[in-house]
């Protein structure tokens, strides 16, 4: 019994040569499939041109021994259909349609009626038609409203004043009543010469009468006003006022009559000292100063003149240059 293990031992051992050469042979075989190229189950259609039709490729012998068909080839035909060019796809668009309006109303026709009658604005940049009329027109009925004065000199130099409304209207400015502009220039405010006006005349002895249309331009609105007193020509004044706005134009006009009443006190004598240079000097010297002062919002710097009794007002503030 324990000489069986030993032979089968030995019998396995001599037995290895042989199994290794069998494996070594039968690696050197050449595989029915190591050499075949991968090829698809089915062959496609090749494509032909339209105008030269060919035949479908014919596959070797050897290919077709080596792989059996699973599925047979399509049969290609001698003719093929040409392709058309695909045309692009069209974009449709959205044409939104108009709302019908709503069936009237009587609360819309009554709307629709007031806009109808409503007279059109008129666009004043491009003048006033403020032209005074003439008594001959027919609204003057009164006799002492006979004269035109658009075109009237009546009473122009004819008899001077009485003496109390003299001396009111030559009686010397009061410095407290002069107020000075930022680049130096002196005026008087245009409610003192009414003061003025109404003590020498007292209120409707006198009044402003325009000679003519306000005439408008890109910037600037004037019209001629006459100065009567007491039933006579005064004195004659073109004033005139800037703008920058067309929505300021009728402000604008108001600032025109208020510059022509300053120009016709002028002719009376009323604060004539504020056209008197040594006055203007002297005024500057006792009354004013020079200050720099800065916007707080720009930061810019600049120079301006007020009243020693006074001080700089927002935006500006006082600095040092």
């Amino acid at each position: 019994m324990n000489g069986v293990p030993a032979r089968r031992a030995t019998s396995t051992l001599r037995s290895l040569p042989s199994n290794l050469a069998k494996r070594s042979n039968s690696s050197t075989r050449t595989h029915p499939f190591s050499s075949t190229p991968f090829r698809a189950a089915y062959t496609p259609t090749p494509r032909t041109a339209a105008s030269s039709p060919t035949a479908a490729k014919p596959t070797t012998a050897s290919n077709s021994s080596a792989i059996p068909t699973r599925l047979a080839p399509r049969p290609s035909s001698s003719t093929t259909t040409p392709r058309t060019a695909a045309t692009p796809p069209t974009t449709q668009r959205f044409s939104p349609v108009a709302a019908e309006p709503p069936p009237p109303t009587a609360r819309t026709s009554a709307l629709a009626s007031a806009s109808k009658n409503q007279p059109s604005l008129t666009d004043l940049s491009a003048g006033l038609s403020d032209a005074p009329k003439s008594p001959t027109d027919g609204d003057l009925t009164e006799p002492k409203a006979n004269t035109d004065w658009t075109t009237s000199y009546s009473g122009l130099g004819d008899a001077r004043f009485e003496q109390g409304a003299v001396d009111v209207l030559l009686a010397p400015v009061s410095e407290e009543d002069v107020e000075v502009k930022p680049d130096g220039i002196l005026y008087l405010p245009e409610i003192k010469y009414r003061r003025i006006l109404n003590r020498a005349f007292g209120p409707g002895g006198w009044g402003l009468a325009p000679r003519g249309e306000s005439i408008v331009t890109g910037k600037l609105v004037t019209r001629e006003y006459a100065l009567v007193v007491q039933g006579r020509l005064v004195s004659i004044a073109r004033g005139e006022q800037q703008y920058f706005d067309p929505e300021g134009i009728p402000t604008a006009t108001e600032g025109c009559k208020s510059n022509a009443l300053m120009r016709c006190c002028k002719d009376v004598g009323i604060a004539s000292e504020l056209w008197d240079p040594r006055f203007i000097r002297k005024f500057l010297a006792n009354y004013t100063k020079e200050v720099w002062v800065e916007h707080q919002a720009t930061k810019k710097k600049r120079k301006l003149v007020i009243r020693k009794d006074d001080v700089v007002k927002y935006p500006f503030k006082e600095t040092k240059m």
